[in-house]
């Protein structure tokens, strides 16, 4: 049976809710070919004003900060999405629409992009937003001395300039086509700005004010009353708690003392579902869970050594007991079957203990003894899964020790600095952008520290392909090196699952490319009362 008939069947059969089946059908891009009458157009209360609302997550550190260069946790990624706006964004049924900016366009060459900003929009704190506030926020992100996590995006911009009294001109050094998907990434967030110099990361234009922010707690707000778009912004005032114990985190929400959690195990998910105070939310997504090595460092120098243990993990095993089914498959590479360009063809990587010791034999090794660095402060389940992929390593002569690290600090003591550690990325809506800023040779974010040369290549003309068929093909083989030679085990692609309280009002149609509704929850969500 083909994805969209399973999703018919299970809609009629009442095994998924209308709401699920939109989502998984935008998802899976098949939302053009619900046949009309087939769901009846109800059940979603309009939104109203007013409220309290509090969100509850398991990301968030005492090393967060405000800088947009160094947003790691996805508490400050929420943040940012929340008080400041960016020129696009991905809505919710996956198309890129403009923000920020009025409109976008480029002529027949996509190396240069033109950006009209909507006029008489403010920050918090009165000033106007002008196209010099545009450029100065975004070149922080440019140069050599840049630190940020986008700077392989940015370094590709030649310059940016005024374009007339309140547009934006982008020249790159090659064509992109997807280049204003890229200008979506909060911590591309457009920020006030004086003499040249951003003035405060904490004053954004976006639909709430932050009143308070405490690293690895909480951080508090209050609606915007200027905010520029009025079909958003429904509650009055909101609240960020990062709360990374998940027993912690449930409890708050069957006792009242939150409206929202991210991050819901797949069997507190099924729980939670009979609970009729509570409605379960499971998007299908980008997500992915990975467990990048340092290909700097050995022995995950040697492919060998990466191939026999890409080999050495029983993802069925994990699918099953991990997620308890609420995901798909990985495949060594980090583009879902939710991406446009997915390589459908590409066979499977299978649990193959004999082919592992091959690969060991072939690195000149008959053993191995490696140590594999988690918390369940990334996300439930990541020291269990290292657990349970030591113990089917073991049939391929690897002795795979799993190591827990402290929740808080994970991505600024354990991440890019541990030879072997658990990783997950949100995913990206386009290839380019997440193999540009997660593989790439010259990316802060390449977690291996991979440099493959046909891959890099491959990755710079692809970009500027206009060819569709062209630019598929070039994808289909990124995939394929990614999956051969990269240096992350990528195991499974994960549903993001949350649960909200009944008087929390969920939209019709929730956005799968970033946790927490593309982290435009607080926005986009409303209260009953």
């Amino acid at each position: 049976m083909k994805p969209f008939d399973k999703l018919v069947s299970g809609m009629q059969k009442g095994e998924i809710s209308r709401r699920e089946f939109i989502q998984k059908a935008g998802a899976l891009g098949l939302a053009s070919a619900i046949p009309g009458g087939l769901i009846s157009n109800n059940a979603i209360a309009a939104p109203k004003r007013g409220g309290h609302l509090r969100v509850a997550t398991v990301q968030g550190s005492s090393a967060d900060q405000l800088n947009p260069n160094q947003l790691t946790s996805g508490h400050t990624n929420f943040l940012f999405s929340t008080i400041h706006s960016c020129l696009t964004e991905v809505a919710p049924d996956g198309n890129l629409v403009p923000l920020l900016a009025e409109s976008f366009e480029t002529g027949n060459d996509p190396s240069e992009w033109i950006f009209k900003l909507r006029q008489g929009v403010e920050f918090h704190n009165g000033k106007t937003v002008t196209p010099e506030d545009v450029i100065v926020s975004l070149e922080r992100h440019r140069g050599d001395e840049s630190d940020s996590a986008m700077k392989s995006f940015m370094e590709e911009v030649v310059e940016i300039t005024r374009d007339g009294p309140n547009s934006v001109k982008m020249k790159l050094k090659s064509a992109s086509v997807d280049f204003p998907v890229i200008l979506s990434a909060s911590s591309l967030s457009i920020l006030p700005s004086r003499d040249g110099k951003v003035e405060q990361f904490d004053i954004g234009c976006g639909a709430y004010k932050l009143d308070a922010f405490e690293p690895g707690q909480f951080s508090r707000y209050t609606r915007n009353p200027n905010y520029y778009m009025s079909d958003r912004a429904w509650v009055d005032s909101t609240e960020i708690l990062t709360i990374a114990d998940a027993t912690a985190r449930l409890n708050a929400l069957v006792t009242g003392a939150v409206d929202v959690v991210g991050d819901v195990d797949s069997v507190s998910a099924d729980r939670l579902a009979r609970n009729k105070s509570i409605d379960v939310l499971d998007v299908v997504s980008t997500q992915h869970y990975t467990f990048p090595m340092r290909t700097d460092l050995a022995p995950f120098d040697n492919n060998h050594v990466r191939m026999a243990l890409k080999l050495s993990i029983d993802r069925e095993d994990v699918l099953n007991k991990i997620l308890n089914g609420h995901g798909t498959l990985g495949n060594d590479h980090p583009i879902s079957p939710a991406n446009r360009y997915y390589n459908g063809d590409l066979e499977q990587r299978a649990y193959d203990p004999e082919k592992a010791k091959w690969h060991l034999k072939q690195a000149g090794l008959s053993e191995l003894k490696v140590e594999l660095s988690a918390s369940d402060g990334l996300y439930a389940g990541a020291v269990d899964t290292s657990v349970l992929f030591s113990e089917h390593a073991k049939r391929s002569g690897i002795e795979l020790t799993p190591k827990r690290v402290p929740d808080d600090g994970y991505w600024s003591d354990v991440w890019l600095k541990h030879p072997w550690c658990a990783s997950y990325w949100s995913g990206r809506p386009t290839e380019d952008w997440m193999f540009t800023q997660g593989y790439s040779a010259t990316s802060n974010w390449n977690e291996s520290y991979w440099k493959n040369d046909r891959f890099n290549k491959l990755l710079v003309t692809a970009r500027a392909e206009t060819d569709d068929n062209l630019r598929r093909e070039m994808y289909y083989e990124m995939q394929a090196i990614c999956r051969d030679d990269c240096g992350s085990v990528i195991h499974a692609f994960a549903n993001h699952i949350s649960a909200s309280t009944k008087n929390v009002v969920v939209p019709e149609t929730v956005a799968g490319n970033w946790e927490f509704d593309g982290y435009k929850l607080i926005e986009r969500w409303s209260m009953t009362g």
